[in-house]
């Protein structure tokens, strides 16, 4: 098992944001005129965030750390304990 550094899990956090905020968007068809808009900053965010962690094109490690993030106890602070 490899350590998760901070930056990895800042990228895979933000990517998890990307996702829940796509799904918001796609599923309210109100929204979807809006969705560019609206999913520019997300994107952005994790694009900068995968960069600084050196995941981009390296979606095997990221959907891992995502895994380990989703399976992670949650503590009352909504961070993994």
């Amino acid at each position: 098992m490899t350590t998760t550094t901070a930056t990895e899990r800042a990228a895979a956090q933000a990517y998890l944001r990307l996702l829940e905020s796509t799904q918001a968007v796609l599923t309210d068809p109100s929204l979807a005129p809006y969705a560019a808009a609206m999913l520019a900053n997300p994107m952005a965010e994790a694009d900068e965030a995968l960069r600084a962690a050196g995941l981009a094109g390296n979606e095997d490690r990221l959907l891992r750390l995502v895994s380990s993030l989703r399976a992670a106890p949650v503590t009352e602070w909504g961070r993994p304990g």
